[in-house]
């Protein structure tokens, strides 16, 4: 009876020999997946664009002095509703009408897209529906009353350079060889003549003035319901509502539904210099501009 208890014992007591350890089967990416999470971020993406805010890059000198070439801008889609040039690409045709339509304020910086283009324009709004306006001598008449202008005086905008540096830069400053100066502290600015205009609700801003130019004279129109004037405030470098459509410009007023957007605050500035060598990134932005607000100040 003992030695079959101690047979047991020892058959219990010897070690029982190790599985070998199972290893993880590595699953297949889910490429299907992956295809559906980039598909909706886009979406998201392409829908924030359309409804709510979107970038927008500044290319050329026309609404300086507010504006330079290579400040990047904040739009946003609903203060006045939405229509067929709302998203993000312009494939939509014509649709007459804006949903949730509002009309903007005289001095607000808009985007536009001037029709038959894809191409997105930014200009200051002038004229509403129903005004009668003209521009004579390079004031603009609202109502058979002048806008109120002031004294002609000079503003400095560091232009990092001047006309030898390559574009975008270089358009900063494209406004006559005795324009680009050097400021006491030895940078060079652009020394821009400005006169600043106040429209009838008492919103003013600084325009360009160079001199006689062909687009200060413009010819009394009614603005017809449902459409806008916009002018650039580089009144002598811009293509706007005073130019036809084959001189690059707005073709007269504009139907609102052209209208993508309102501009709202700057984000930031690049300057056009720099390169992909570290040292030299310092220079590629412009310091003090992001957070600029773009709305046009009230007189009190």
């Amino acid at each position: 009876m003992s030695e079959d208890v101690a047979l047991r014992t020892q058959e219990t007591t010897e070690p029982v020999p190790h599985e070998p350890a199972t290893q993880p089967i590595k699953g297949r990416t889910d490429w299907a997946g992956e295809v559906r999470g980039i598909f909706w971020l886009i979406l998201a993406v392409l829908g924030f664009h359309t409804f709510i805010a979107k970038p927008f890059y500044i290319p050329s000198e026309s609404m300086l002095p507010g504006l330079l070439v290579g400040d990047q801008l904040v739009v946003s889609k609903f203060p006045y509703g939405w229509s067929f040039v709302s998203p993000t690409f312009h494939l939509l045709p014509f649709i007459k009408g804006r949903l949730l339509g509002h009309l903007p304020e005289r001095g607000d910086v808009v985007i536009v897209t001037p029709p038959g283009t894809e191409t997105d324009y930014i200009k200051r709004l002038i004229g509403l529906p129903g005004d009668r306006l003209e521009v004579r001598d390079g004031t603009v008449i609202l109502n058979g009353v002048p806008v109120k202008r002031g004294p002609l005086h000079y503003v400095d905008i560091p232009n990092y350079g001047g006309v030898q540096l390559p574009a975008p830069e270089r358009a900063t400053c494209d406004l006559g060889d005795d324009a680009l100066r050097t400021a006491p502290d030895g940078k060079t600015v652009c020394h821009v003549p400005v006169i600043t205009e106040t429209l009838p609700n008492g919103r003013h801003y600084d325009t360009v003035e160079l001199g006689p130019s062909i687009g200060d004279n413009y010819k009394e129109v009614t603005i017809p319901a449902g459409h806008v004037f916009l002018m650039g405030d580089n009144r002598d470098r811009s293509a706007d509502s005073r130019f036809s459509l084959a001189e690059q410009g707005l073709g007269g007023p504009v139907p609102w539904e052209y209208l993508g957007g309102r501009a709202e605050f700057i984000t930031f500035s690049k300057t056009g210099l720099g390169s992909w060598n570290p040292l030299t990134w310092g220079q590629s932005f412009r310091g003090g501009r992001a957070g600029t607000s773009l709305h046009a100040e009230r007189s009190q």
